[in-house]
């Protein structure tokens, strides 16, 4: 309870404190008030200008120089200008006046205004709050509702615009030109947008519409966007050589128009703004009664205003008028021409006048100037008879002068006929007397009129008549045929003349003489055509008193040719031809003629194309052989068809796509082409034609080539011939060398010779092993045979028939080791036997295999001599494990004598070997050339030498020498035919 008793005593006291506050306040106000005599400012009064946007505000009385104003917008109470200022007074009444511009248009929401004075820090009480009621007043009657309306603004300027809803709606958004923009709200209904930097506009201005969301009513406004006026080239001239006639250029476009935007014109004061309401116009005129020698042009708009001015005297700006009523008196080559001036004035006024001519036909112009003090007629001369014409005229002052003056209207005439030219005539000639009178036709200037036809007869000077009666041709007739053998004058070589006349309304126009003369043919010279056309050279001719004649036709041409010519002056002597005629590929015939009073005569021919091409078609080509060579033949091509010079043909082998070129042919006239030195085969030969243009397409043609009875026959006897010949050199060979044949295929085989002690007959022979396990072989007697020694004998190779390879067979002294062994073979490694050990012989015996030494018979291929040293010193090898070993003993020794050396064996000599005088002891040797029992022995038996035989232990009972016959006989078998044939030819020849 006592809490709530002490709350009503605070709020008391507060509120006193608060009372009290306010009271101090007060007094030092009136106090301060007083003592500055700053009063409240009185009768505030608003007067807006709608269309700039201004605000005069007015007020008497405050007692100061400076006044703070503040200006808000009435509804949201926002602040818009606060700001102390220093207004106008009027010194009479007293009435202070200041003047705010807006940014927004005054109409678009209502404004409030108060003043209060201000003298340094102290100011006064407000005034008295004074609004401007805006058409978002909900009195407002206003229907427009946006703003501004119609404004004109220079170019680069911005602009606010507003729009006011009505009562109800709902703001959408503000597009100008078809484009949204930034909105502001300024009251409840009210919005704004600002459009910055703006473009110039379109005449009929630039849009600002106002959108509601429920797309109801549009609302709008236009703005005009433009520069001021910017008038050129004001300039003052006499027409009448009394008043003065500005003129001016309307420069840029300033965008606006109408009455009330367009720009007005001012000369000198005078509004002529009337007199050129042309929009479209460019050059502007105001014309003033007098000259007055100085000129002021003022041009003004909403935006701004331009002035230009200009100083002359009337003499240096006479501008003639246009000249009237222009009439024309024609004659056939000339005419008169005359007119009036519309001012009488020109009559001492010194005139250049310009006469235009224009020919209707071809539009060509001709212009002319003629002079003379007040100019009111002229005389054309130098036209064309049965021409029309147009012809105008405008004038300048002589002296002084300023410019042309305008046209006049243009006025027609057309001149009279007259006799046509002298037509240019020429005649042609076949070899065969006959030609064509060709003329060229006259142009509408030469025929001077409408031609009616045309007139050729023949005429005799001579005898001062006519041959033939006149032919009239039409007009569009321009040659005549003549056959000068059917003209009894011209075999007596007389001389005849063709005259050629055109004719019209008018008349005949003067003959055109052509002289009928024989042509004899002269030779024809190449020529080169250029950029300027075929250049032609000569030497002057004294006879061409009136000149010469270049004449040029296609070369192909059989008759009637359209033929071409020019003429040219005495004392010429080069021309280059041109002609519309000229088509590329096509040959040309020139000649030149001198021309005289009485007879024409040939000079120089030539012959050219204006661009070489390739033959235009190709040869008729066909192949054939002769014997081993093909002939190519071919036809000309026409001339008609080479469409250039031809230079040649190329011959081409064709294999496959690719082309060989076989020969080139530079002489056109050759027509055939041999190929030589071909085999059986078919082949195809391409020939193609060229010219300076290069080659055509060329023809192909294929040829096969046969075998031919004369070649078969002569292939046959020369291979016939050449083995005979072989033949019989082989067979004189052999015969010539028939000891060398028969010891090199057929040696004698020699039989054994044994010494006296051995048995004559044949029995088993008891080889008893040896007591020693070395041999050794000694030079000499004295030799001790204790020493070990080893003698290898290296193996030859053996053919089919277990015959050595070599020349012949040869018998030796040499020894040979030789390893045999029994039916059982001891593979263990062989062990060296020594000769003191007569155990090593014993267990020799019982250990399955028996060593024997025996002496080979060699052949010829595989003989080796032991060469033994040449001191008489012996040694003993110890024996490899592919060779034999040599043990001592008795042994055979054959018959054979040395043989003496052949150069045809090719043997070495046999002082290059030494021969054993004797071995330690003596042993077996066979007499012959042992064989294998079979292949498969041979075989095994790996790299044993050829002559061993067949037993395998001395305890064999084989006989060690076989039948000789046998072994002839074996050897019979297995010898070829070849060896038969020769053994049986040379059999005659054994001793």
């Amino acid at each position: 309870m006592a809490h709530l008793s002490l709350t009503p005593t605070l709020k008391l006291i507060s509120s006193g404190f608060v009372w009290l506050l306010w009271i101090v306040l007060w007094f030092s106000t009136s106090h301060t008030h007083a003592d500055t005599g700053l009063t409240v400012p009185q009768q505030v009064t608003l007067s807006p200008n709608w269309g700039t946007q201004e605000l005069s505000i007015s007020w008497l009385g405050g007692g100061a120089t400076t006044f703070d104003l503040i200006i808000l917008r009435t509804e949201f109470n926002e602040t818009v200008f606060y700001e102390t200022v220093s207004p106008t007074v009027n010194k009479v009444s007293g009435l202070h006046q200041w003047t705010w511009t807006s940014v927004n248009p005054l109409e678009c929401t209502s404004l409030s205004v108060k003043i209060r004075s201000r003298a340094g820090q102290y100011t006064s009480e407000w005034s008295q709050t004074e609004t401007l009621q805006g058409h978002d007043h909900p009195n407002s009657e206003q229907r427009v509702k946006a703003f501004p309306q119609d404004k004109v603004l220079p170019v680069g300027a911005n602009i606010t615009f507003c729009c006011i809803m009505d009562e109800g709606m709902f703001f959408d958004k503000i597009v100008y030109d078809g484009n949204a923009t930034i909105v502001t709200r300024l009251s409840r209904r009210t919005y704004s947008t600002t459009v910055s930097n703006l473009v110039a506009s379109r005449p009929s201005g630039s849009n600002m519409l106002c959108l509601q969301e429920d797309k109801g009513k549009l609302y709008g406004a236009v703005v005009f966007v433009g520069y001021p006026p910017l008038p050129t080239d004001f300039k003052c001239e006499t027409y009448d050589l009394r008043s003065a006639v500005c003129q001016w250029g309307k420069g840029r476009d300033t965008h606006l128009y109408g009455i009330q935007r367009g720009t007005r014109y001012f000369v000198n004061n005078r509004d002529c703004t009337e007199v050129n309401q042309d929009v479209g116009q460019k050059e502007l005129n105001c014309t003033l009664d007098t000259w007055e020698g100085n000129w002021t042009l003022v041009a003004k708009n909403l935006l701004g205003q331009y002035s230009l001015t200009d100083t002359a005297e009337l003499s240096h700006r006479v501008c003639p008028v246009a000249p009237v009523q222009l009439s024309v008196v024609a004659d056939a080559w000339n005419a008169s021409l005359s007119w009036h001036w519309k001012y009488d004035s020109y009559s001492s006024l010194a005139l250049d006048c310009q006469v235009e001519i224009t020919a209707t036909e071809d539009e060509k112009l001709i212009k002319r100037v003629f002079s003379g003090v007040g100019l009111r007629s002229v005389f054309l001369s130098d036209l064309y008879p049965d021409e029309r014409y147009s012809v105008k005229v405008r004038c300048g002052a002589q002296q002084n002068f300023w410019k042309w003056g305008k046209w006049s209207e243009l006025s027609s005439f057309k001149t009279k006929t007259y006799v046509p030219d002298t037509p240019d005539a020429w005649i042609w000639l076949n070899t065969d007397n006959t030609g064509t009178v060709v003329w060229k036709p006259l142009t509408r200037r030469q025929s001077h009129g409408k031609l009616t036809q045309y007139e050729v007869f023949l005429w005799s000077p001579e005898e001062n008549r006519a041959l033939a009666p006149t032919v009239t041709l039409p007009p569009n007739t321009l040659s005549m045929p003549v056959n000068l053998t059917e003209i009894a004058f011209f075999s007596n070589n007389s001389s005849i003349v063709a005259n050629v006349t055109a004719r019209n309304d008018a008349g005949s126009s003067s003959p055109a003489r052509v002289h009928l003369t024989s042509v004899e043919p002269l030779a024809v010279s190449r020529i080169v055509y250029t950029d300027q056309g075929f250049p032609l050279f000569w030497e002057n001719n004294a006879n061409a008193t009136c000149g010469y004649v270049v004449e040029w036709v296609d070369a192909f041409c059989p008759q009637d040719c359209p033929v071409e010519w020019i003429k040219l002056p005495a004392g010429t002597i080069n021309v280059s031809v041109e002609s519309d005629m000229f088509q590329p590929g096509m040959r040309y015939n020139l000649s030149l003629y001198s021309c005289s009073s009485d007879s024409r005569e040939l000079l120089k021919r030539w012959q050219g194309y204006t661009q070489e091409l390739v033959p235009s078609v190709a040869l008729t080509l066909s192949a054939s052989q002769q014997n081993a060579d093909i002939l190519l033949t071919w036809n000309e091509i026409p001339l008609v068809n080479r469409r250039g010079f031809l230079l040649g043909y190329n011959i081409y082998n064709s294999t496959g796509y690719q082309f060989d070129l076989l020969a080139n042919l530079p002489d056109p006239e050759t027509m055939s082409y041999t190929a030589k030195d071909f085999t059986k085969g078919t082949y195809k030969f391409t020939v193609k034609a060229y010219t300076a243009a290069g080659e055509n397409t060329g023809t192909t043609a294929t040829v096969t080539i046969e075998p031919y009875a004369d070649w078969l026959i002569l292939e046959i006897l020369t291979s016939l011939g050449l083995v005979t010949l072989l033949l019989a050199i082989v067979t004189f060979t052999c015969y010539k060398k028939r000891k060398w044949v028969k010891k090199a295929f057929y040696p004698d085989i020699p039989e054994p010779k044994l010494p006296s002690d051995w048995p004559r007959t044949q029995g088993p022979l008891d080889v008893k092993p040896s007591p020693h396990s070395m041999v050794c072989v000694v030079e000499t007697p004295e030799y001790d045979c204790i020493k070990e020694m080893l003698v290898a004998i290296p193996e030859e190779d053996e053919d089919d028939e277990g015959q050595g390879i070599g020349d012949e067979s040869v018998d030796t002294d040499e020894p040979m080791s030789l390893r045999y062994y029994n039916q059982m073979v001891d593979e263990r490694p062989i062990r060296p036997r020594f000769p003191d050990s007569s155990a090593s012989s014993l267990s020799s015996m019982g250990s399955a295999h028996t060593d024997v030494t025996y002496t080979g018979i060699q052949t010829s291929g595989s003989s080796l001599v032991l060469q033994l040293d040449p001191q008489g010193s012996t040694e003993c090898y110890q024996p490899q494990l592919d060779q034999s070993v040599s043990y001592g003993g008795g042994g055979y020794r054959p018959q054979m004598q040395p043989r003496a050396p052949s150069d045809d064996m090719g043997l070495p000599s046999p002082e290059s070997f030494l021969e054993p005088q004797a071995a330690c002891s003596g042993g077996y040797k066979p007499q012959g050339s042992w064989h294998l029992d079979s292949p498969v022995d041979a075989a095994e038996m790996g790299s044993l030498a050829p002559s061993l035989g067949s037993p395998t232990s001395v305890a064999s009972t084989q006989f060690l020498l076989p039948d000789g016959e046998e072994n002839r006989g074996e050897k019979r078998q297995h010898s070829s035919s070849a060896a038969s044939w020769l053994t049986n030819l040379l059999s005659s020849t054994k001793p």
